[in-house]
């Protein structure tokens, strides 16, 4: 379980295919704090570490990705040097500043629009139509890990702003329009629509 508030930005440095994908991942994350085993949401994903260490590059860990994550996420895409978004699992006691996001991703959305408004960014995204029901203005959903307040959504586009401060924390310093990005709806949203099924 995860709060959508990204903690660090990590640095694909090994992407292997031997069997399953498996990625190294630079992180200032201390390799002797993180558990073999822990699980670490990378670009919205929950993925676990099978592996860590340090070396003259500093400290990573490793990941084993499978073809099934591959085929729903952006993981696909991933090159040596990208940065992406990192956050450790939630504690017991620790502080729910974004929402409730479990990693799992959803879909990908892509980016179809980048205007600047003063020191922000307004991008807009077109989710999937399948996923697009579940996405409602001034709800939150997870992009690349990130929790995010839609503003305004227009059939399968919605729209949310980047202050600077997510800008500096998070990779989303290198968003560009024609961009997939990992998309999580609100958990929320997802089980009121299924009793809406019900009804």
């Amino acid at each position: 379980m995860f709060t959508g508030i990204i903690t660090d930005i990590g640095t694909i440095r090994d992407l292997q295919q031997k069997g399953d994908l498996t990625a190294r991942i630079g992180t200032s994350y201390p390799a002797e704090g993180i558990a073999l085993g822990a699980s670490i949401a990378c670009n919205g994903v929950c993925l676990t570490v099978t592996a860590m260490g340090t070396d003259d590059q500093g400290d990573w860990f490793d990941v084993d990705i499978s073809a099934e994550t591959v085929s729903k996420t952006n993981i696909a895409a991933w090159q040596m040097g990208q940065r992406i978004n990192l956050e450790r699992a939630l504690k017991i006691g620790d502080e729910l500043g974004g929402h409730i996001v479990s990693g799992h991703v959803d879909g990908v959305a892509e980016v179809v629009g980048l205007t600047d408004e003063g020191d922000s960014t307004r991008v807009t995204f077109r989710a999937p139509k399948e996923l697009a029901k579940y996405i409602a203005p001034k709800g939150s959903v997870a992009l690349n890990g990130t929790s995010l307040t839609v503003n305004e959504v227009d059939g399968c586009d919605f729209g949310v702003n980047l202050i600077p401060h997510t800008k500096e924390v998070t990779n989303w310093g290198d968003i560009a329009v024609g961009q997939g990005i990992n998309l999580e709806i609100d958990t929320v949203a997802r089980y009121v629509a299924r009793l809406r099924e019900w009804d």
